[in-house]
């Protein structure tokens, strides 16, 4: 009898599911969208489409970015390779203006398609942004006034009492110097592109930055020496910032990355700035 009962229950249980209406996985109110198609639409299709790629980028930071106030244009390393890149999507490029402090916000908040200038890989920055294949490995190291070269060869001697340190707000500069340094005199000095003087003009003895701008600013500069740029005290890799969650333009620019740094186009762009 209870066996009776037990089968008659399942067969009203297997008519109504089969009267019950098919489940979609399309969203509510039809037209057919599926959640592909929904999604955010990429850069890799809006720069096109738009003809304009936006560039953030403080323009401070040679030799990768700098902005010439008296004519406005940006010119560096990388300013070369956002017009490659803009040329590559059918687009030109449009810069716009941030700082280091307010880079990654400014990416997040789609002022802008991509950050470009010197940026330095930080796990900190990515959990904000996503990072393009590497350009080129780096490290901090010193600069400071050739006389003094042989002062400053360790981190001991730099953190001494009475030694004067520089550093631009915001970055890994300034990050770098305040996690290695408790008792010498660091200054937070405003203007990236006038720092280099606060050493030649012995307001300061000594600043710490990436080993590629310390032998650009030797270049320029022969009141100051780049100490070890190759054996720097940090590793650390420049790339290119972009926004999470779009992968198709992620792995566009990983494969465009890929291509000028292993056909000689990067390096090409670097000589003409180092050498």
């Amino acid at each position: 009898m209870k066996r009776a009962v037990a089968l008659s229950t399942l067969a009203c249980l297997l008519a109504v599911t089969a009267a019950a209406p098919a489940v979609s996985d399309a969203p509510a109110g039809g037209g057919g969208v599926t959640p592909a198609a929904a999604r955010k639409a990429s850069a890799l299709d809006t720069v096109p489409r738009r003809g304009v790629l936006r560039v953030c980028t403080t323009g401070d930071y040679r030799p990768f970015s700098h902005l010439d106030p008296a004519t406005g244009r940006y010119s560096g390393i990388d300013i070369t390779m956002a017009r490659d890149l803009a040329k590559s999507l059918d687009a030109t490029p449009r810069y716009v203006a941030t700082t280091w402090a307010g880079l990654v916000g400014d990416l997040s908040a789609g002022r802008c398609d991509i950050a470009m200038g010197g940026l330095s890989v930080t796990l900190r920055r990515a959990r904000s942004v996503s990072f393009s294949e590497p350009t080129r490995t780096d490290g901090k190291t010193p600069v400071v006034r050739c006389a003094d070269k042989g002062k400053y060869q360790s981190l001991s001697q730099i953190d001494r009492p009475g030694t004067r340190v520089v550093v631009n707000p915001g970055g890994t500069n300034e990050e770098f110097a305040r996690a290695h340094l408790k008792r010498a005199r660091l200054t937070v000095h405003p203007d990236n592109t006038t720092i280099f003087d606060e050493i030649i003009k012995g307001r300061a003895d000594v600043m710490m930055t990436d080993a590629s701008e310390t032998r650009y600013q030797a270049k320029i500069h022969p009141e100051l020496c780049s100490v070890h740029p190759d054996k720097p005290f940090s590793f650390s890799e420049k790339a290119y910032a972009l926004p999470r969650g779009d992968h198709d333009f992620t792995a566009y620019v990983d494969q465009w990355v890929h291509l000028a740094t292993h056909d000689g186009t990067y390096r090409k762009y670097e000589d003409a700035w180092m050498k």
